[in-house]
């Protein structure tokens, strides 16, 4: 799983909400939050294999890429990390969903475009499980963003909750 809350305390961030969800219904589902802030995912490539030798994990949900699209780095060197990135979750017998990360506009829409496709292409080529992007809803509320306008604020973390919740239940379902 994905490390959530930047700029907040972790007892706030979705993750953590998502986790007391799960342990109130009984729910064997241990969440494990091994991103770190600003993370990219050639960055996320030098720890992938540490993380699953440590943590065995059935499920694996990549949430990357987010930061590779604000810094504008090379779209087919995106899909490279993403597909390397699933490739290692499934050899080591994970299932794997890779959530469809979108990016502000200030790129252009042709970059913007490539950059949101990436993820369809990675999934549909790797077989992994396509997950929506959980901001779509939050990022278009002031409200529920932090002043940076990139990350959610508090009020918006038991929103993406619900929303993880609802859109994990499916993957494992699946």
């Amino acid at each position: 799983m994905t490390r959530s809350g930047y700029g907040l305390e972790q007892a706030e961030a979705w993750a953590h909400l998502l986790q007391n969800k799960y342990d109130e219904s009984d729910t064997a589902i241990l969440l494990i939050n091994t991103a770190i802030s600003g993370q990219t995912t050639d960055n996320a490539l030098l720890k992938i294999d540490t993380w699953i030798n440590a943590h065995k994990p059935s499920h694996v949900l990549i949430e990357l890429g987010g930061n590779d699209g604000i810094r504008g780095f090379p779209i087919m060197l995106l899909q490279k990390h993403l597909t390397e990135l699933v490739t290692k979750s499934q050899a080591q017998g994970a299932k794997v969903a890779l959530m469809a990360i979108q990016i502000p506009p200030n790129l252009g829409p042709r970059y913007t475009t490539m950059f949101v496709e990436s993820y369809h292409k990675v999934a549909a080529e790797t077989g992994a499980y396509l997950m929506p992007y959980f901001m779509t809803h939050i990022a278009i509320d002031a409200g529920l963003m932090q002043n940076d306008n990139l990350h959610p604020n508090a009020k918006a973390q038991p929103l993406i909750r619900d929303f993880m919740y609802r859109e994990i239940n499916k993957w494992l379902e699946n």
